[in-house]
């Protein structure tokens, strides 16, 4: 028997005409810096979004055609999400913190004809002009030095003056939901970046969980301030799913530092801001600094890399409660949240369930593998590593232009199609997570595990530490052992003895896991979105560039 339902599509466009009408009045604040922020209603929005998807349509921009976006978070940014799919086209958005050589790459393999950027990043964008092959138009918003596109071969244009005059409305396309919307790059910590095409379906489905109560559970009376950059996975689908529900969104441009965003909190009061660990560790030192009234800020969700228990201790302490999560680009990227169940709710157990990565929402399935491909139980303590499926997980990379079929890695994917994440870690019977470390991040010493991530958490509640990272490094006897390095804060006496000691104290670290090899840094090295970037540390190790303490 066959449905009696309609067969509506899920398309980015029906989240666009949904928000830029019953949601009309929502805003998008964009912060300029000084003075008044901008704001733009999603009415305005929406109208801005069809003016824009008229100019791309002339020059040329055609159904299944990337468009490229190299912008900060900001109203014009959110045009171009919407505009880009909602025309047929995919909306592919440029890491601008990726080395030139990875960016110039990544718009050559998606074979980008126009490139929409921020007036702000054109000296990052001009001397990469005449690598990229195929761009044939580049659109500039907001301030900046026009001058340093001269002379390149491809068209200039101004966004304002682009879409003046063109209808606020359009026709937009009744597409198959399946096919590609939006696409983002993997940061190519090994071989070359790696493509992530999400279709229409998989984001509409998506922005519904991120709005669900035990998800990030916004309503058309939170303002969320958005600093995850919407170049890194949707910017975790804030974008499409405040348009559901009629969130404000508070969008920093390119005001990333503490202190902005310290202002940021006080002026305009949002409730809810997403962001990884490395941003909220730089808020929370400006807010010892100099306090602001920051009590508007209620929920914090942070993912990206593991949030350290006592940075969510601290943000406790302000009134503001941290929601952890997990996710990746393949994920696109919510895979779970820590909502802890309602029975540990008030009780001690709570905290317990909050520094777990949290559970899966119905439409992620996971799986644990041993390391010699066995299943692992649901129970809390096998540890393995990670695989899920679901509507929004990623079965396959793009395989580039030219190409007619999606890539596989062995590596990425199990033979019954499985993501395969790379994540070791347990989940309990109640389908919480817990992640122990990357895979490739795992120390092996004599036979057993360390986690580092455990490691660097000890190491981070020490009050005299800012950051710490653990790395494997080779040793004769055992195999591996852990490098511990840490930042210490300004002012800081504690010596190498003292945190060892410190790790050691009523059980925090297994005796035979603590570290041998200790050196100071200055600060952690990062990826392009934030994350500890451990290969450097080897890198460094390996060549002798680190000051090490054999204790």
């Amino acid at each position: 028997m066959q449905s009696t339902m309609q067969d509506v599509p899920l398309l980015i466009s029906r989240i666009l005409t949904h928000g830029s009408t019953i949601h009309g009045s929502s805003q998008v604040i964009t912060w300029t810096g000084e003075g008044e922020p901008h704001r733009r209603s999603f009415a305005e929005i929406g109208a801005r979004a069809a003016r824009l998807a008229h100019a791309l349509r002339e020059l040329g921009v055609e159904e299944g055609q990337p468009t490229g976006t190299l912008m900060w978070n900001n109203a014009e940014h959110v045009e171009a999400y919407f505009a880009i799919p909602s025309m047929g086209a995919v909306l592919h958005t440029l890491n601008l913190r990726l080395p030139p050589e990875q960016l110039a790459w990544i718009v050559n393999h998606a074979a980008d004809r126009v490139v929409i950027a921020n007036g702000s990043l054109l000296p990052l964008l001009a001397p990469l002009l005449p690598h990229l092959k195929t761009v044939e138009h580049v659109i500039v918003s907001g301030p900046g030095d026009r001058s340093l596109l001269d002379g390149a071969s491809a068209q200039v244009h101004e966004y304002e003056e682009l879409i003046d005059g063109k209808p606020e409305t359009y026709d937009w396309p009744e597409l198959d939901e399946r096919q590609g919307a939006a696409m983002c790059y993997t940061s190519g910590t090994t071989g070359d970046p790696k493509g992530v095409v999400f279709s229409h379906r998989s984001v509409y489905l998506h922005s519904m969980q991120v709005n669900m109560a035990q998800s990030m559970g916004l309503t058309d009376q939170d303002t969320s301030l958005v600093v995850v950059p919407q170049f890194h996975v949707n910017a975790w689908g804030l974008p499409h799913a405040t348009f559901m529900t009629g969130v404000n969104m508070l969008m920093p441009d390119r005001f990333l530092q503490p202190g902005p965003l310290a202002e940021m909190i006080e002026s305009e009061k949002p409730t809810h801001a997403a962001a990884v660990p490395t941003i909220w560790q730089g808020l929370l030192g400006e807010l010892k600094a100099k306090p602001r009234d920051v009590s508007s800020l209620t929920q914090v969700t942070i993912g990206g890399s593991a949030c350290p228990p006592s940075l969510m201790k601290a943000f406790d302490e302000l009134g503001m409660r941290v929601c952890h999560a997990w996710g990746m680009t393949e994920t696109s990227p919510l895979g779970t949240i820590a909502r802890p169940p309602a029975h540990v709710v008030g009780t001690d157990e709570e905290f317990a369930y909050r520094i777990t990565q949290g559970r899966f929402p119905a439409s992620v399935e996971a799986r644990l593998t041993g390391p010699d491909g066995e299943r692992l139980p649901w129970d809390g303590e096998s540890a393995g590593e990670l695989e899920v499926r679901g509507p929004w997980i990623a079965g396959a990379y793009y395989g580039g232009h030219g190409t007619t079929e999606a890539l596989r890695p062995a590596d990425k994917f199990s033979e019954d199609g499985w993501l395969k994440t790379g994540d070791v870690g347990t989940i309990s019977s109640d389908g919480f997570l817990t992640l122990t470390d990357r895979a490739k991040d795992v120390i092996k010493s004599g036979g057993e595990w360390i986690s580092s991530v455990e490691l660097e958490n000890a190491l981070m509640s020490h009050p005299d530490v800012a950051e710490a990272a653990v790395v494997a490094v080779p040793d004769e006897k055992w195999g591996e052992r852990p490098l511990a390095t840490v930042v210490l804060k300004e002012g800081a006496t504690a010596d190498f003895n003292t945190l060892r000691a410190f790790l050691a104290e009523e059980g925090k670290i297994a005796k035979w896991q603590l570290p041998e090899r200790w050196t100071v840094i200055e600060a952690v090295p990062k990826t392009s979105v934030g994350k500890f970037d451990k290969k450097v540390l080897r890198r460094q190790y390996a060549a002798g560039g680190l000051d090490v303490t054999q204790i």
